[in-house]
Formats: C-alpha cells, sequence, structure tokens
C-alpha cells in the first residue's frame, strides 16, 4: 500500500477553504503526514504593457503576497492544530503552480476544492481541479462546495 508522508492542501481562502482543510486534516490524521497548505496568488504579469508601468504590477502583487501570507498564518492557527503543516503563499496560475509544488516538495496526495461552475463560466474559466487532476502523478481529493 502507498504510503501518504506529505500531502498538498491546496486553499483560496473561500468560505468553504475550512471544509478542504477538515478533509486534508483527516488524511493526515490517518497516515501521521505532514501537511503544506498552499494558497497562489494571481499573477498580474500578463498586464505588463497596458500602459501600467511593470513596477506599479510588482508592487501591487507584492501588497498581495503579504495579505495573502497573513491570512495564510491565520488560516493555518485557525483549522490545522496538533498537526506538522505549513503555509506557503506563491504567486502564479494555480494549476501549473500546484502542480509544480507537488512535484518539488514530493508530496503524496493533493487535497483541494471544487468551485462547480457550470455552463458558460466553466468554458470561460475552465477548472482549476480539473486541470490538476489530469495531470498530477499525485492522486488528488477533490472537495465540492455543500
Amino acid at each position: 500500500m502507498p504510503e501518504i508522508k506529505k500531502i498538498l492542501c491546496a486553499v483560496d481562502f473561500s468560505d468553504y477553504s475550512p471544509m478542504v482543510a477538515d478533509y486534508a486534516n483527516m488524511m493526515a490524521k490517518c497516515s501521521g503526514a505532514q501537511i503544506l497548505v498552499l494558497y497562489v496568488a494571481p499573477s498580474l504579469s500578463q498586464y505588463v504593457g497596458f500602459h501600467v508601468p511593470p513596477s506599479s504590477i510588482e508592487s501591487f502583487v507584492g501588497e498581495i503576497v503579504t495579505g495573502a501570507e497573513d491570512t495564510m498564518n491565520a488560516f493555518v492557527k485557525e483549522n490545522f492544530n496538533d498537526l506538522n503543516v505549513e503555509g506557503k503563499v506563491v504567486t502564479g496560475y494555480p494549476a501549473e503552480e500546484i502542480l509544480a509544488i507537488c512535484e518539488a516538495e514530493k508530496c503524496d496526495m493533493v487535497v483541494m476544492g471544487t468551485h462547480g461552475r457550470k455552463g458558460i463560466d466553466r468554458i470561460l474559466f475552465g477548472s482549476v481541479a480539473e486541470k490538476v487532476v489530469k495531470s498530477s502523478k499525485a492522486p488528488v481529493l477533490t472537495v465540492r462546495p455543500s
């Protein structure tokens, strides 16, 4: 049977991120795994050249990351007690970053939420969870909002 030593718990700090954390907690308690909680802040690099100086974009992204790190610290404290947990904030495209960090950190499982988009929203925005499920080398547990 495969061993689960490290779980990547991808969150977006939405109202149901604590539910995703509950599943990661449960899996970690059953396996004794470490948890890496990951938030991917949006990359605004695609806006360089739209009459916005790159330094302004970098400054804004820096503020987003600082705020997200504060939110991450509070989220970890509120949702993960007595477990071996690390919070991490990165910038980029969520699916790509989740996959890259999962591989770089040698995670044995990914736990993440789905937004359950339908219709035109799904066509326009796609699904981060779907991309991760299709491309991840590690098993992915998806948690749908209730």
